[in-house]
Parts: structure tokens; sequence; C-alpha cells
């Protein structure tokens, strides 16, 4: 019956399934017409997989053919099958994520094309992401579609309750995303999907390795009734692998999907904790630095049924911050350590429609920051006692809210399609009080395997707490910091035939108002500023080949080859900079996996890295001239072998064992030999 009363303007036409002739739908000799795909929480999401809850509003406005296997993005606030997709966006599956010789987040983006993984501690204990020649405030983190940025600084941004065991897929949006999913989405955005609730699994895993690293993690995802619930512990702990580089961490999370109706709730809950020695982290004056840090966050949204497509949502992060700067044996004018709460409140309401003219999207998000602290913010009138802490106070706090609107409208005319719209931005930080932020991408399916695309977008991004305020030992916050803006295009093609899938794209950035970390000669301390224009220039290309379904190929599954290369216009000429213009220069990425046999393989993840700009060694007591960034060769191995119910492996990152320094005088772990076990059950 709901087939029959579609139009025929929301049907999508499926001739092929998975480009194989003995497919079912082809041995029916017609064509299959579906009218509603899957899409709650994801800018990416598979046809006809269930792992989303039902969105009645993803239908497609045209009869075109498309291959099942295609993918929805929803790059644009309105999702599109992957043959009218008009932006760049990179997704990474379970099963690659099961595959890949990586033990975190961090680890595994590292390989991502664009993305840039700078660390100073290992297993992602303090991890800055950041995408196309950005800095890590730049890149906006989402877990199941809801944003969890952290105000105080981007170092924060990867504190998450979900270990990669809890991962269905990890989403990459490169290039400006603020008209989509609002500020700080100024260079790319990360969506974390977690696994499905309601599978009746459950599962375990257990590691060890070198410099005492113990790992475990269990996870069950059950159905009781019609609540679907999944639920996840995990934990890390490593005495460090040279001074003052321990670390332990751990991570409770909660998604259950509760009925309401022919409507339901998806409810999300979780906690993480992390504590570790942060050797030379923010200065080389001080190594021996402490961090401890925590966060909470709930959040729900609401999925409706029917024709009424408005989609509410409301959250809560919460994050508590200890940093020392003195872990032992702290000199008499080092008062006290420094403490930070900040809590996030947001909401937001989206609503789309499908209509002769395309798909029209709009869509409102509320957000307020708070911060409660004794280095940030301004003074409070009275002291306020620090939670869990003896005698210390809170005697600073800031606070900001902003509203933001948005609207975007898709067409479709045979194989063109053109989505534009906009974000209006209200802040006060902004000189007008608001600000509008436009957006247009184009694409044209040249032939059936080959499609151009190209883009044109206006973005921008807040300066967090810490770029305002920190003032310390080696630092100086300015309070008087404005938003940075920038515009961006690109344009680049796709083609996907058979096995094989290439990328390739250019993009340029004009940015204006760029806040960076700078130090001039002769000072002591590093200053946050507004470099006045700072413009990126960019290429990328990737190769794929996927053996995985052709089952005469035995000893490689998959291959990939990427590159990017990026270039600033501006150089830390007459001063250092700390972020903005130390982006990677070159990145070449390779990966393999081989099928030893139908039980057992090995994967390698190889990438080479030029970073541009420099940095100033600290020796001796003092720091000396300035020197380049050496590149260098990071290769990451795992092999395993798969029983009935479980896996064993074997990891090695760093294989060659070289001196890795993302950052200035933090040198990362050289050579490290990890082991575990797997253990998983579908009930």
């Amino acid at each position: 019956m709901q087939h029959q009363q579609m139009k025929s303007s929301e049907r999508l036409c499926f001739r092929r399934w998975s480009r194989k002739s003995y497919a079912v739908f082809n041995s029916l000799g017609r064509c299959v017409r579906i009218g509603v795909l899957s899409l709650s929480c994801s800018i990416l999401v598979l046809p006809g997989h269930g792992q989303e809850q039902p969105d009645s509003s993803l239908k497609v406005t045209t009869d075109q053919e498309i291959d099942l296997d295609e993918v929805v993005v929803s790059a644009q606030r309105a999702p599109l099958v992957q043959s009218q997709l008009m932006r760049s966006v990179q997704v990474i599956t379970r099963a690659e994520i099961e595959q890949a010789p990586a033990n975190d987040l961090a680890g595994l983006l590292e390989h991502f094309r664009g993305v840039d993984i700078r660390q100073r501690g290992a297993f992602g204990m303090q991890a800055d992401i950041s995408i196309r020649g950005g800095n890590f405030d730049q890149t906006l983190i989402l877990l199941n579609g809801v944003n969890l940025s952290d105000p105080q600084t981007g170092h924060h941004t990867l504190n998450l309750p979900v270990d990669l065991s809890s991962i269905q897929r990890i989403e990459v949006l490169q290039g400006p995303g603020a008209r989509v999913f609002g500020p700080n989405a100024f260079n790319g955005v990360v969506n974390i999907i977690t696994l499905d609730p309601g599978m009746k699994q459950i599962s375990a895993s257990v590691s060890t390795g070198q410099f005492g690293l113990a790992k475990a993690s269990a996870a069950a995802s059950v159905k009781t009734g019609r609540l679907h619930q999944y639920l996840a512990i995990g934990g890390i702990r490593s005495d460090g692998y040279t001074d003052n580089t321990d670390f332990k961490n751990g991570n409770l999370y909660y998604r259950g999907i509760l009925p309401a109706g022919s409507a339901s709730f998806d409810v999300q809950a979780g906690y993480t904790g992390k504590a570790f020695g942060a050797n030379s982290f923010y200065t080389p004056k001080y190594p021996d630095q402490f961090e401890e840090t925590r966060s909470e966050f709930v959040s729900v949204k609401f999925l409706p049924s029917g024709k009424l497509n408005l989609k509410p949502l409301v959250y809560w992060r919460r994050h508590h911050d200890r940093f020392e700067l003195f872990r032992d044996a702290a000199p008499e004018w080092y008062s006290t350590h420094n403490y930070h709460l900040t809590d996030v409140v947001g909401g937001s309401v989206n609503w789309m429609a499908t209509g002769k003219y395309g798909k029209t999207s709009m869509g409102a998000d509320y957000r307020f920051e708070h911060i409660l602290s004794n280095v940030l913010g301004n003074p409070l009138d009275s002291p306020r006692p620090v939670p869990g802490e003896a005698n210390v106070s809170f005697t600073k706090a800031y606070q900001r809210e902003s509203m933001s609107l948005m609207a975007e409208q898709s067409y479709f005319l045979n194989k063109f399609s053109v989505s534009a719209g906009f974000l209006t931005h209200v802040n006060k930080s902004l000189p007008k009080g608001f600000s509008v932020y436009p957006g247009i991408d184009v694409g044209w399916q040249l032939s059936r395997p080959l499609r151009w695309f190209a883009t044109a977008n206006r973005t921008l991004r807040l300066p967090t707490f810490t770029d305002l305020f920190y003032s310390g030992p080696t630092n100086i916050g300015n309070p008087d910091l404005k938003p940075e803006e920038a515009t961006s295009v690109e344009s680049g093609f796709k083609i996907s035939y058979s096995i094989v899938k290439v990328e390739a794209s250019v993009y340029k950035r004009w940015g204006k108002n760029t806040i960076d970390w700078v130090k001039f000669p002769g000072d002591e301390k590093w200053q946050s500023q507004n470099l006045t224009r700072v413009n990126i220039t960019g290429f990328e290309a990737d190769f794929e080949i996927n053996f995985d379904n052709k089952s005469k190929v035995r000893i490689i599954r998959r291959a990939g080859l990427q590159y990017n290369w990026t270039q600033a216009d501006k150089k830390s000429d007459g001063f250092t900079s700390l972020y903005v213009l130390d982006q990677l220069r070159h990145k070449l990425d390779f990966s393999v996996g081989h099928a030893i046999t139908t039980k057992s393989g090995i994967d390698w993840k190889i990438s080479w890295q030029d970073r541009a700009g420099g940095y100033q060694p600290f020796s001796e007591g003092s720091f000396q001239d300035e020197i380049p960034y050496n590149p260098y060769l990071l290769a990451d191995a795992k092999a395993y072998y798969n029983f009935r119910l479980m896996q064993i492996f074997v990891e090695v990152s760093n294989l060659f064992d070289v001196m890795v320094m993302d950052h200035a005088n933090v040198s990362q772990p050289g050579r490290w030999v990890k082991a575990g076990v797997k253990f998983k059950l579908d009930m």
C-alpha cells in the first residue's frame, strides 16, 4: 500500500545490485523502485542497511538510475545519493576499522586523506585533528550528529566517551561546513557513528604491549521488546615510553532508541576520564607537567514519523580540566594548578521537505557556553569551590551564547545538480552582531562513472576561551580577538568504475583574521593574535582498488594511495607560528590489505609527512634559533587470525622506529608492539 501511494517524483530506480549480474533484482527483469531510505544522525548512510532509524524525509526526487551500493550523503543539509554528490566526503566502515593497525581514534584518522593528526602523547592522550591545512580549533567533531566540540580549547576535541570497538563508521567532510553544521566547521567535519543498538550482540577485547600497556573493553547491544540499547565500557593504561608519559583512560557509553508510538527518541550518554604525564606538552622549560580531564554528556533527539519531518535535538556536555605545570616538587613561585569547568548546553530543530523543485531544508541552532576557571575569564564577585578539590576555588568565569539559522535548497535536473544555502549567525563578538555565510555546490554527471563537482562557501570560527584569556608563564591571551572567517572554493572529479575509485580536487581558502599563537624575536611568551590574512592552496588525489568482492583474488584484498599538498601564502618571517603556518605541506599515504588465508591477513598503513614551518629547539635552559620540521615515514602493521567467535592479533606502530615530532620539542614513541584477543557473539 505504501509503495502504491508514492509519487513518481519520489521514486528511485535500481537496475543493478552491486554490479553483479546474478543479483536477485536483475533476475526479476524489471526496475525496482524504492521511495524511502534510511538516515538519522549521519552525513553518510548506506541505503537498505538498517544501521539507523528510518527517516521518511529521505525521498529522492528523480528517476535517475543508480547502483544500490551507492551511499546517501548529507554534506548538504538535504541528503543526496552518491551519483548526485557535490562535496568531498570520506568514510571508513566497521570492517576497515577492525582490520586497521590502530588502537585509538587518532591513530585511525592519521591515514585519512587531507587529515593532519598532531600528537603530544601516545594513544590519543592529547591529539589535535586538523583538515586541509587548518588547525585543531577549526575542525568540528560530531558524535551521532551531536556537536561535542569544546569551547575551552580544541586540544580537548577528541576527549570522547567511545573507543574504536564502539564505532560503526567514521565520516569526514573535507572543506568548510558552516552553512550546514554551524560555526567552527571551518575546514571540515568528523562525524562518528556508534554501533547500532538492538543488534543482539556482545563483544569484548583485551590487549597488552610494551611499556606496561594494558587495554580492555566490553559492549552489549540488545533489543528488549521495542527498546534498542547499546552499552560499552573500556579502559587503557601504560607506564609511558619515556619519563612522565604514563597515562590511563576510561570510557562509559550508552545509546538507546526509545519508541514513542510510531516515532522514537534517540538517547545517548557518556563519560570519559583521562590522566596523563604531559612531558613538555606546552613548554619544554617545565617538562614535569601533568593533566587530568573528565567529560560527561547526554543528548536526546526526536525521530519523527509521517509527513511532518521536524527533528528537535537537545544536548548538554560538561568538561573538567586540571593542568599541573609541576607534577612534583613545584617551586615557591608556583601558587596553584589550573582548574577549568566548562558547560555547553545546546538545542536545534531541523525540517526538510521534498517537492517539485527539489529538496528544501531549514534549521535553527542555539548554543550556550560557560566556563568557571582560576585562569580563564573575567573576575567573579565571589570565588566558587572547585568540585572534588580541597581548598581550591574558581575565581573567574565567562559565558557566551549564539544562535544560528540555516536554509538550503537542492535542485536536480537530469545529470546536473545544485545546492545553495546560507547560515545566519548571531553572536555579540561579530562586528554587527550577526553575519551571513552563504554557499553553493554544483555537480554534473558527465558519464556513468565520472562526476565533476565544484563548491564555494564562506565560513567562520569563534575564538576559544584559551585564545581569549589564557595568560601564564609562557602565554598571553587576547580578549579582543575577532572571529576568523574564510571564503573557500573547490573543484574536482570522482570516478567509480567496477572495483576502482578515483577522486582528485584542488581548493583555495582566503582566510581573514586567522587566529594563531605567535612569538616575535626576543619575546619569552606566545601571544594570541589575529593574523591579517592567511591563504591556503591545496591539491588532493585518492586512488582505491577493492578486491573484497572478488573471490578469485586472495593475496590482496584492497589497496589505496592518497596524496595531498597544501601551501600557505604567509610564512613565519619575523615571528614563529605555533599552529597556523605549520600545516602538512606534503602527505602521501599508502595502505594495503593482504589476505593470507580465508581467516588471516596483514594490513599495512604507511604515511610520509613533510610539515611546513619550524620550531625553536630548547636546550641548555634556553630556546635556540628556529629550525624546520624534518619529514618522516610512519608505518603501522597488523596481523590477525579469525576464529569462529574471536580474533587474535598483533600490531606494530612506528614499525621502522623513526623519530616523530608533531609538536615542538615533544618526541613521539618509537616502535611499539601490541597483541590481543577480540571476542564477538551474535545472539
